[in-house]
This record gives structure tokens, sequence and C-alpha cells, in this order.
């Protein structure tokens, strides 16, 4: 799939790291660091702007090193870029941890995966089908 892109970050366009990968990883494009403290949240720009063909979302996700190793995720996950969307991409990032985590210019922020969706057209009814499963939710199936 063809996407337009604008790149005013000075940083590579995001690309796949390997062949079997889903994600493409953003890069923060910041003027100067950024630290966030512990449960502080801040939008980071990525100086990417995009054209999505309409059917086509952009989905942007944590990485789970950042995840993982420092606590650092997407406030909003996964936070969807619409077709009809021009502006630049910013990643809502949130430090989960206890240790200040510093965003620096090219930074790995965030990966982005590019999806088709569907748009759905609601159909009003009275009842709907039965299930196994019925209303059982928040945990209803068990932990095992």
């Amino acid at each position: 799939m063809d996407i337009k892109i604008i790149n005013k970050s000075g940083h590579a366009l995001p690309n796949y790291e390997t062949g079997a990968s889903a994600g493409m990883d953003l890069r923060a494009n910041i003027s100067e660091s950024i630290t966030l403290q512990p449960l502080e949240r801040a939008i980071i720009k990525t100086g990417l702007f995009m054209e999505l063909p309409v059917g086509v979302e952009a989905q942007v996700r944590p990485r789970s090193g950042l995840a993982a190793k420092k606590g650092i995720t997407v406030l909003n996950a996964p936070g969807t870029v619409d077709a009809d969307y021009r502006g630049e991409i910013g990643v809502i990032l949130v430090n989960l941890s206890n240790e200040p985590f510093t965003v620096e210019n090219g930074t790995r922020i965030a990966q982005l995966v590019i999806a088709r969706h569907e748009r759905a057209e609601w159909i009003e009814v009275q009842e709907l089908s039965e299930t196994v499963r019925g209303t059982g939710g928040f945990g209803s199936t068990g932990v095992k």
C-alpha cells in the first residue's frame, strides 16, 4: 500500500525493522529534551504528516522495550490517526515508572501500525442472538 508522507523531522522515515514486523518505530522530533516525571504525560511530536487512504488507519502503539524496561507507554493506546487527518503525528507518552524519563530528539517513542478497518451501519433491533457466554464480561470466562 502506498501512503503519502511529509517528513519534516530530519530523521529517516519510519520503516519495518524485519521482514515480518507489523509496526514501524516513530521517533521524537523535538528541539530540546523533555523529561517526564513519574505519572507525567506529554504529547511528543514526530515531524511526520500523512495522507492515508479512506478505509485505512494508522495505529500508534507503545514500544514493548520502553514499556517493559522504563515504564513508558502510549496513554491512549492504540491511538488512531484517521484518513482525513492532515496534522503532525503526535504521541501521548506517559511515564508509569517511579523514575524520571528523558526523551531526546530521535528517541524511538512508539510504533505505527497501518491497518484497514470497516465502517459499521447500525441495525437497531429489540433483541440479540443467544450465545453460551451471554452477558458475561470483565473476567467472566476465568483466569486460566
